[in-house]
């Protein structure tokens, strides 16, 4: 990563943006404000490429260097390929960024390096953490200590074909577990060949809100030692439900959203619902204009009205290295960007969901964003350990899902499972 170390003129970063575009370039944005002038402290910034608009960054910098004379901030964009490793690095160097961007629940691993700061003193005192969206904040705390400060969250919702749901005579989104199901039944028996639901057989982020909705966990910890969990009757009550919702429709059993790709299938016009976030719609408009004006959204319905089911909330935090060459200022520009003035802003320039769940009526209006809202107030994270990505990569609960789908024992798929997380998560892959 090459820092820039002045400031560059508007053209120029416009510039600096098309290079970030670019397959395999890693560019630096740094925006107007300081001059760089002898005396000014700068504070750089990580952030993921695509998090924020060049016109927000742009809000936030000379706002923020208006507001306080004598600092610069300095963004550098990275890519999320290989970002783990560079992060990593970057900890270990002497000339770390002051704050960085990362996945929510990525947060663990970096804390095992023991090279972050802890910032539960700035969160409880100044931050509001007890309005933090959980699915942000739980996985920023690691061990009683919170060293990632939640910054914008994005969930699954139900994207619906309003007028196949006009068709099956439904005239509003099911608030309930037992209504989405009667009603997806209902589009199946609708005449026109209606897909009530397109539910592929390994969507596993999806069977994770049902388990968590029934009361059960993927895995959970004790003592220190993790154990997996799907073999729970919880969680077997979750894939219960999953297995009959997926039944309602012709998604494979054997394969996961992406093969092949649900907006796709969804686009041909003849599917009433997938779960998937909101930005799945730019897909499905791509490849079917004419549902451009079709498309609805609901929060994944729960067991009981008024409380949506908790859904696997994706998003990012802001860390601060130990070797941050200042503390301080790097923390004040952490506050801001969590804080609600650029919250809202972000919120509304990007459609996230904020960081707070006080904050949910700054996406009031945009329905999609809305939806997203209401189910990230239940939203939760993945296990929260440092070898929970080791987890994903072997991904056990695929095959688990499938056998099930398939008409194989749930007790004895999940023993299995569950299993393989705990050999996982305690380092014996």
């Amino acid at each position: 990563m090459t820092y820039v170390k002045k400031r560059l003129p508007g053209w120029a970063c416009a510039l600096v943006s098309v290079a970030v575009a670019a397959p395999g370039l890693t560019g630096c944005g740094v925006l107007p404000g300081g001059d760089g002038a002898e005396g000014t402290r700068t504070v750089s910034v990580w952030l993921m490429k695509g998090s924020v608009s060049d016109a927000f960054l742009e809000r936030f910098t000379t706002a923020y260097e208006e507001d306080h004379p004598g600092v610069a901030i300095e963004v550098a964009f990275q890519e999320w390929t290989g970002i783990g490793k560079k992060v990593t690095a970057a900890l270990e160097s002497e000339d770390a960024p002051d704050v960085i961007e990362v996945g929510n629940t990525q947060v663990a691993q970096y804390a095992e390096t023991d090279l972050l700061h802890d910032l539960t003193l700035e969160s409880v005192r100044d931050l509001g953490y007890e309005d933090w969206l959980p699915g942000l904040a739980e996985p920023g705390k690691v061990d009683g200590s919170q060293y990632g400060i939640p910054w914008y969250a994005a969930n699954r919702v139900v994207i619906y074909n309003k007028d196949l749901f006009d068709r099956a005579g439904i005239e509003s989104p099911p608030a309930t577990r037992e209504q989405w199901l009667e009603d997806t039944g209902k589009l199946d028996e609708t005449p026109g060949g209606i897909q009530g639901i397109y539910l592929a057989g390994q969507d596993w982020y999806t069977l994770a809100g049902f388990v968590w909705d029934e009361g059960g966990e993927l895995a959970v910890r004790k003592d220190g030692v993790w154990t997996g969990a799907l073999d729970t009757p919880a969680a077997l009550r979750g894939m219960a439900v999953y297995k009959e919702l997926q039944a309602l429709g012709e998604g494979p059993r054997n394969a996961d959203e992406e093969n092949p790709p649900q907006a796709q299938v969804f686009a041909r016009g003849d599917v009433a619902q997938i779960i998937a976030p909101p930005s799945a719609a730019a897909a499905i408009q791509e490849r079917n204009p004419a549902l451009k004006d079709k498309l609805g959204f609901f929060p994944i319905p729960g067991r009981t009205a008024g409380k949506p089911c908790p859904v696997f909330t994706g998003g990012s935090d802001l860390i601060i290295p130990r070797r941050s060459d200042d503390r301080d200022a790097a923390m004040d520009v952490v506050a801001a960007l969590a804080g609600e003035k650029w919250q809202t802003d972000l919120a509304r320039t990007m459609n996230y969901v904020p960081n707070k769940a006080t904050l949910a009526s700054a996406v009031e209006g945009q329905e999609a964003t809305a939806a997203m809202a209401v189910g990230a107030a239940r939203g939760r994270a993945t296990p929260n350990s440092p070898e929970w990505a080791a987890v994903e990569e072997a991904n056990p609960i695929k095959p688990y899902m499938t056998a099930v789908l398939e008409g194989g024992s749930p007790e004895r798929a999940a023993k299995a499972a569950s299993a393989r997380i705990t050999a996982i998560l305690r380092g014996r892959p």
